[in-house]
């Protein structure tokens, strides 16, 4: 059985679209899914309804073999959640966190300790542990959270774009550690995130979400190669040869979205064409300030398949907002 299973998902708010409309999608057991798509697109909305925290207007979803309208309490107690908004009491301590969600669960005192400790001691939290969460960094407060996530052993594990805001060091460390615990403990991770690079580097597979649907799903080198040609970005010593630029790359490729200080082509010939075109550009006279070749990535992806970019895409109102 899949570890979730999801029908024709939908969830409408008043008097606004749809912010979920109608999505399938099925993650299997120890499987690592990231969910990607801009703020508003439908991401934090659909891991609300999986978590049991928002009713679905219409559609099924099944979390650990259990329905979430019907079986919440089961789904609840078959699944971790660190969503975007820790929720923890800046006026408790770390191991005061650890012991009141143990309770929560209805864990013995002795495994809450043993358990804690251990998860405390992998997060890098053990020291800290016994500080009120108040003087907490923000990296801190996601790795506690994390550490509180797991602390019963979930089946599956809800991540809500968790690192946000963090520091190269601490979003690496937790990198990790997700990694490990599908690899190690067969945890099946979901994973909401705006970060290409870690849907890039965690996941084995992974859907993006655009206006509340689905526009395009497989494991990140299948989509990538969907595109399959590489590009090039390049941008002129002289401002004013811009147009000159754009018209003699029009011979090599298809026009992409660039800044606006240069012009970029999909490559009809792949890297076999940056020769020809600095050549080309030689023989115009057009002096080349930067250039940049770049393989396809997973925003091409999005771009290819709604024609904008994935990155700073969102709409001003994010879902949060709806809720």
């Amino acid at each position: 059985m899949p570890a979730i299973e999801v029908h024709a998902l939908t969830r409408a708010f008043k008097k606004g679209p749809r912010a979920v409309d109608g999505i399938d999608l099925t993650v299997d057991e120890g499987e690592i899914y990231g969910f990607l798509g801009p703020n508003g697109a439908g991401k934090s909305t659909t891991v609300l309804m999986l978590t049991t925290l928002l009713p679905p207007t219409s559609g099924t979803a099944l979390v650990a073999g259990f329905d979430v309208v019907k079986d919440g309490a089961r789904v609840r107690g078959a699944i971790g959640a660190a969503l975007q908004e820790a929720a923890l009491d800046r006026f408790l301590t770390g191991w005061e966190h650890v012991r009141l969600q143990g309770a929560l669960h209805g864990m013995s005192r002795s495994d809450i300790e043993r358990r804690g400790g251990e998860l405390l001691d992998r997060v890098g939290m053990r020291e800290a542990a016994s500080r009120k969460v108040g003087g907490y960094s923000g990296g801190m407060k996601r790795r506690l959270d994390l550490a509180l996530a797991l602390l019963h052993r979930p089946r599956v594990l809800f991540l809500d774009e968790p690192t946000t805001g963090l520091d190269p060091q601490s979003r690496a460390a937790l990198w990790n550690e997700v990694a490990r615990l599908s690899r190690d403990e067969g945890v099946t991770v979901f994973l909401t995130t705006q970060y290409l690079e870690e849907a890039d580097a965690l996941a084995g597979r992974v859907g993006i979400i655009d206006h509340g649907t689905i526009v395009a799903e497989g494991t990140p080198t299948a989509l990538k190669a969907e595109i399959g040609r590489a590009s090039v970005e390049i941008e002129p010593h002289e401002a004013a040869r811009l147009a000159d630029l754009e018209r003699t790359l029009a011979q090599f490729g298809t026009a992409i979205a660039a800044p606006a200080t240069g012009a970029a082509i999909r490559l009809d010939a792949g890297v076999a064409d940056v020769a020809p075109i600095v050549r080309a550009l030689d023989a115009e006279g057009i002096r080349i300030h930067q250039l940049r070749l770049r393989e396809p990535t997973l925003d091409d992806v999005f771009l290819e398949k709604t024609g904008r970019t994935l990155q700073g895409s969102g709409d001003s109102a994010t879902e949060g907002d709806e809720a």
